[in-house]
């Protein structure tokens, strides 16, 4: 696992990372996210202001990331109960020793 050194562009400033080489892909992805999310803001709304921008894109990603995290919760929780029911059920269906 060697290290790597990249540089992206986001919102008009290069930032040099130095990020395992297996990451690279979902980092450029996210960058890429990133770009694409200031340049809605940018058409759709009337701000112009980075700051304000990076601020709307962090705010958006930041509330997908938790309903994502919220739906993971769920979904295991529901996992365990159904693991929970399958050895009631088995309890129950198993003869007294």
């Amino acid at each position: 696992m060697s290290d790597l050194s990249i540089k992206l562009n986001i919102a008009g400033r290069m930032y040099p990372l130095t990020i395992r080489r297996e990451e690279e892909e979902s980092i450029r992805l996210a960058a890429r996210k990133i770009e694409e999310s200031l340049k809605t803001f940018q058409e759709n709304y009337a701000v112009r202001d980075k700051q304000d921008l990076l601020a709307m894109t962090a705010l958006q990603l930041a509330t997908q990331n938790m309903k994502q995290g919220k739906k993971t919760e769920d979904e295991a929780t529901e996992k365990a109960l159904f693991a929970i029911q399958a050895q009631l059920n088995k309890a129950l269906n198993e003869p007294n020793s």
